[in-house]
């Protein structure tokens, strides 16, 4: 699996954003937050109910300086048809990379290689292109948005509070960590 402060991989790709096709590079996503969002196909079952819960967040990921990538190994061609057939899908105003080759999938390593399909994998990278949070979920259990976006302000006071860390399940304005000796054992 792509690993923590690891580059995302180099990618080109076709996707399909807001009735448009157009091209999406890894130079593209660099200088802001970016939610890769990989899913096994388009057309099925739990899949568009975790794009549906990740469209209902993208306005606050968007004020948040947060790009979301739906991505799987379906082609930008199919991903029109399913954003113009389904409900659900039509809500979607990010970009729906289509991977068919699988490039970026196994760049990120999270390609089922017997069923040229993604795994439930999502990362969250810095402006840098550096991932900050990688996680993988079994094919039948979905995702939480909302969740995400609490990841997504943890990494982002972290990195702007250096020496601070974000406790478990910790809420923005919530008290944070400042790692020291005096702390040892106290917790």
């Amino acid at each position: 699996m792509a690993n923590i402060n690891q580059s995302i991989p180099d990618f080109k790709a076709e996707a399909f954003h807001n009735g448009e096709f157009r091209t999406i590079t890894s130079d593209d996503v660099k200088g802001k937050w970016s939610i890769f969002l990989f899913y096994p196909a388009d057309f099925t079952f739990v899949c568009p109910t975790e794009l549906e819960d990740m469209a209902n967040q993208y306005p606050e990921l968007q004020e948040l300086g947060v790009e979301v990538y739906a991505v799987s190994t379906d082609t930008h061609f199919s991903h029109k048809a399913w954003h113009d057939t389904s409900d659900a899908i039509g809500k979607i105003k990010f970009p729906m990379l289509g991977d068919q080759t699988g490039h970026i999938t196994r760049g990120f390593d999270v390609m089922i290689e017997e069923d040229h399909m993604a795994m439930r994998g999502t990362f969250l990278a810095d402006p840098d292109g550096i991932i900050q949070v990688a996680e993988i979920h079994n094919g039948g259990i979905g995702r939480s948005a909302k969740d995400m976006v609490r990841k997504v302000k943890a990494a982002q006071y972290v990195r702007a509070n250096d020496g601070e860390v974000c406790p478990a399940a910790w809420e923005q304005g919530e008290q944070t960590l400042t790692p020291s000796l005096d702390l040892v054992g106290k917790i």
